[in-house]
């Protein structure tokens, strides 16, 4: 039941998911790149469902349903969040644990029994579910609709069920610790960043998941209790089906109510954490720091008012939609805000490239790349084009899975030592850095011509079109350098593994000089935390300055001098 525990269970599940969600995108760019040959190697992995090597269309629809679930749900949800709230709240605030330590092992357990039932659902006859990560009906409300509405769709959604469960589990306890267990003198204002990111985490989640729930409920009642929710006047093989009265658009304002709130649930962690790391290591205070928690809860609030535009092509009312596009493009403001403070913190800052730095700035770098393009997918009348081009897949892969990665890098190499008493390898980090960073930019940049040229998503084969035919080189450079960049994640994971038993140990309690209270626990933390009382706080936790006795920090556990003012 220690939070530090469930952190560690939290991550290397969220490790061995990523793993496998990486493959799977290995897999479907195999075919995308080289449509033509055959890869006998993906008949060892996936059998009769590459048979000759050559994937079939049914099961390129599960890999690309499944890389998207896996990825975002079971990666930059829950081993994101969960690894950070659950680590660094009760270190960062002053607290022994968390609220309820037995509320927050539950939830990691409903975690682990939901992906035990997702990975079951891979191995199932029919296939695992096929519908897209976004699973709108009719195609996943009816079984006989494809061979990836079977099974493996009911396996699918009750996974998916007792995923929200474990997420409302943990919200609620993130968010109660850090409302009543701050230490002595722990005033909000004087929280950590990190920490103000990871209670707007959870309080999007617990408002948005159970919109969710709803929507899956519904679509489990659609296919087993002869109910039209989602369904009306379907026809199969000429048949009519007694379905009437049911609306599929309901359902994607179920999912996008949850939609879009999730991208700030993936981002708002890495957000946190890119502020706390850009401070540490560019030796400087956090640059607006209160315009920062008014940015974030900017965010938050807007998150919930944006959903529709994943919906511009729904035939919704134009007036509405102009409306959602206005919400869509103010949610830009406290985003920028952030990246010019971001900017202004290590602006003339004595700058640390350390490992965490890097990714940390490479954090910054594709949140702006990927959100530019934001913009344009935010305007109704461009999206009429750019929906379900490659546009989106090269937006939202920039903006929100391989920055959301960054950040989670990020704050793996910076809390490592805090979590194992070791360090990572630095060579390695570094290696690691570049390659996937140089490998992201390449990987998606070209996807963005794709997308202007109108090149659809989630197709299996661009050869036979007299328009895309001419992306067939880039398409499969786009798929070399997956899986170079797939195997830098093999050494992330390798260095990670070893790192925790052979790692250069830490000799110093804050070998980064950070200010914050985690630092001020032992190497290895015990139980509660502190040995004895746990240390009262006396200042914000970014006092990056000369102390008088030779270092540039002042922790926040340091009493105010006579005559200092406090920030």
């Amino acid at each position: 039941m220690d939070h530090k525990v469930i952190a560690k269970q939290y991550l290397i599940t969220g490790i061995i998911w990523a793993i496998v969600g990486a493959l799977f995108s290995v897999f479907f760019r195999l075919q995308l790149g080289f449509p033509e040959d055959t890869f006998p190697v993906m008949e060892k992995f996936l059998g009769h469902w590459a048979k000759g090597g050559k994937l079939t269309p049914e099961f390129y629809y599960a890999l690309v349903t499944m890389h998207g679930t896996i990825l975002v749900f079971f990666v930059l949800t829950a081993g994101l969040s969960g690894t950070f709230s659950n680590f660094l709240i009760p270190l960062q605030i002053g607290a022994r644990d968390m609220a309820s330590p037995f509320m927050n092992m539950l939830s990691y357990w409903f975690f682990f029994i939901s992906s035990i039932i997702m990975f079951a659902s891979l191995f199932v006859q029919t296939g695992p579910a096929a519908g897209g990560w976004t699973t709108y009906p009719p195609l996943s409300a009816l079984k006989e609709a494809s061979i990836g509405s079977g099974v493996g769709m009911d396996l699918w959604l009750i996974a998916m069920a007792l995923f929200v469960v474990s997420q409302l589990l943990a919200g609620l306890n993130y968010i109660t610790t850090i409302l009543n267990m701050r230490v002595k003198g722990m005033k909000m204002t004087r929280m950590p960043l990190t920490i103000w990111a990871l209670f707007f985490t959870a309080v999007l989640g617990v408002l948005s998941f159970p919109v969710l729930l709803s929507g899956f409920v519904l679509l489990i009642f659609d296919r087993h209790a002869g109910t039209s929710f989602y369904l009306s006047e379907i026809f199969i093989g000429g048949k009519a089906l007694p379905h009437i009265g049911g609306s599929a658009i309901l359902y994607q304002h179920l999912f996008w109510f949850l939609g879009h709130p999730e991208v700030y649930i993936v981002m708002l962690p890495g957000m946190g954490m890119a502020s706390e790391i850009l401070s540490t290591h560019s030796r400087k205070p956090i640059f607006g720091y209160l315009a920062m928690i008014i940015s974030l809860t900017g965010i938050t609030v807007l998150a919930f008012v944006v959903w529709a535009h994943h919906m511009f092509v729904t035939g919704m009312s134009p007036f509405l939609g102009g409306i959602f596009v206005l919400l869509t493009l103010l949610i830009a403001i406290p985003s920028a805000i952030k990246v010019f403070n971001w900017l202004t913190t290590i602006w003339r800052g004595n700058l640390k490239f350390t490992v965490p730095m890097m990714f940390a700035l490479g954090f910054v770098s594709l949140f702006i790349s990927g959100g530019l393009t934001g913009i344009f997918l935010g305007n109704s009348a461009l999206d009429i084009h750019l929906h379900d081009t490659y546009f989106v897949i090269a937006h939202f892969h920039l903006v929100m899975g391989v920055s959301a990665f960054f950040g989670m890098f990020a704050g793996i190499y910076h809390w490592f030592p805090k979590m194992f008493g070791r360090f990572m390898n630095n060579t390695l980090g570094y290696i690691h850095f570049f390659v996937t960073l140089a490998g992201a930019y390449l990987i998606f940049w070209p996807m963005h011509y794709e997308g202007f040229a109108g090149m659809p998503r989630r197709y299996y084969d661009y050869s036979a079109w007299e328009s895309f035919k001419q992306f067939g080189t880039l398409n499969a450079f786009i798929s070399v350098v997956v899986i170079v960049v797939f195997f830098t994640q093999l050494l992330f994971v390798f260095n990670f593994f070893v790192s925790i038993f052979k790692g250069r140990k830490v000799t110093s309690l804050n070998p980064w000089g950070s200010t914050t209270l985690e630092w001020t626990t032992a190497i290895h933390p015990g139980h509660g935390n502190w040995e004895g009382d746990i240390p009262e706080v006396h200042r914000w936790p970014y006092d990056f300055k000369d102390d008088g006795n030779g270092n540039d920090f002042v922790p926040q556990t340091v009493p105010l001098k006579p005559g200092e003012e406090a920030h």
